[in-house]
């Protein structure tokens, strides 16, 4: 027979086993109505990086921000050499100006050529009446040569009179026709030139946007968290200079199980409690839910296996509160995330009052 001390020992351990179980029943179905309707994670404050690289190729000659520099949106943050460039510039205007000169030349051109081509069509109508007269006057002349009036010497003159107006004519319509044809040559001068003038242009816009873009810009309001390169190093296209952190997009990115993210609507509010600020919540609201599991198979078969389906929650800070509080913000920082899965549930009492806001009862 068990001794007693034996079974002193099974009864305390038969009834630390019931309290355990006590314990462990309490935890999974008792939990306070309040937080039914919320669900937390961990994660870490984070903020949308933005790489400001370069767009040519080139030497690095001025970096004007150092890590943690707050930088406002058209702020010079580096300066690129533009040695090259420049003289390509002014080799590109020195081509407009060219242009222009071989233009003015090929206007010129064109006024003389329609000056000539006003001469040759006035020649041309002189020629036209001398032979007009001089056929009238053969005609007449045939006329009294057949009545025996006149001898044949008259009419070979005005017979050969006529052939040589109308030879006349012929030579003149001739220069008519080259003046017309040198007027056309003279005109697709002018257009060449002005085609050599468009595309100086266009070189010396490209250069002198090439030389915009080699000052390198804050397309933001930020902070510095980088500075990838220093002055003198020789940077490839898309070379990374800097990387800032745009502090208007700051958010705290979580993973839930299936069963409460598929509960989560996008807008839904949450807040968000550092550990290193327990006193406080920062008032945010779910902008991203992701439409695929994290860190599960692609496939799942069981009803058990879904059951451990993460999905990616993104909670993001207001602006407003961000820019009141920029001086503050820091990135990496842990901490949880509380989302209100059910619109109508009020904030449980532990949680800590919002930023700027006292403790109230019943929160």
């Amino acid at each position: 027979m068990p001794s007693t001390s034996l079974k002193r020992w099974l009864l305390y351990s038969g009834i630390l086993a019931c309290l355990g179980g006590a314990a462990l029943a309490w935890y999974f179905y008792a939990k306070p109505a309040a937080t039914i309707g919320f669900a937390s994670g961990n994660g870490r404050i984070e903020a949308t990086e933005v790489l400001i690289s370069t767009k040519l190729a080139g030497r690095l000659a001025t970096v004007l921000a150092k890590e943690g520099d707050d930088v406002a949106q058209g702020q010079v943050l580096a300066q690129m050499d533009t040695t090259v460039l420049e003289a390509n510039l002014r080799e590109a205007k020195a081509a407009i100006g060219q242009a222009t000169s071989r233009k003015a030349s090929a206007v010129a051109a064109v006024d003389q050529r329609q000056s000539e081509i006003a001469a040759a069509e006035a020649l041309v109508a002189q020629r036209i009446s001398q032979l007009h007269l001089s056929a009238k006057e053969e005609k007449r002349t045939r006329q009294l040569y057949q009545g025996d009036f006149i001898t044949g010497e008259k009419m070979d003159v005005d017979k050969t009179t006529t052939e040589t107006n109308n030879a006349q004519v012929i030579a003149a319509k001739a220069q008519l026709q080259g003046a017309q044809a040198a007027l056309e040559a003279a005109k697709a001068g002018v257009l060449e030139a002005q085609a050599a003038i468009e595309a100086a242009m266009a070189q010396a816009a490209r250069y002198q946007a090439d030389i915009e873009d080699s000052t390198l810009t804050a397309p933001i309001n930020g902070r510095v968290l980088y500075r990838l390169a220093e002055p003198g190093e020789v940077l490839g296209v898309g070379g990374h200079v800097l990387t800032l952190l745009d502090l208007s997009d700051v958010y705290m990115t979580m993973f839930l199980p299936t069963s409460q993210a598929g509960r989560i609507a996008l807008g839904a509010q949450a807040r968000i409690v550092l550990d290193v600020r327990p006193d406080v919540s920062i008032p945010a609201q779910v902008t991203f839910v992701s439409p695929q599991a994290q860190f599960t198979p692609k496939a799942v078969e069981t009803h058990s296996e879904r059951e451990k389906l993460m999905f990616r929650i993104k909670v993001t800070i207001p602006p407003e509160l961000l820019l009141a509080y920029a001086r503050q913000v820091k990135t990496g920082l842990p901490g949880v995330a509380t989302v209100r899965l059910d619109p109508d549930a009020p904030w449980p009492a532990t949680m800590p009052p919002l930023v700027g806001e006292k403790k109230k009862t019943g929160q």
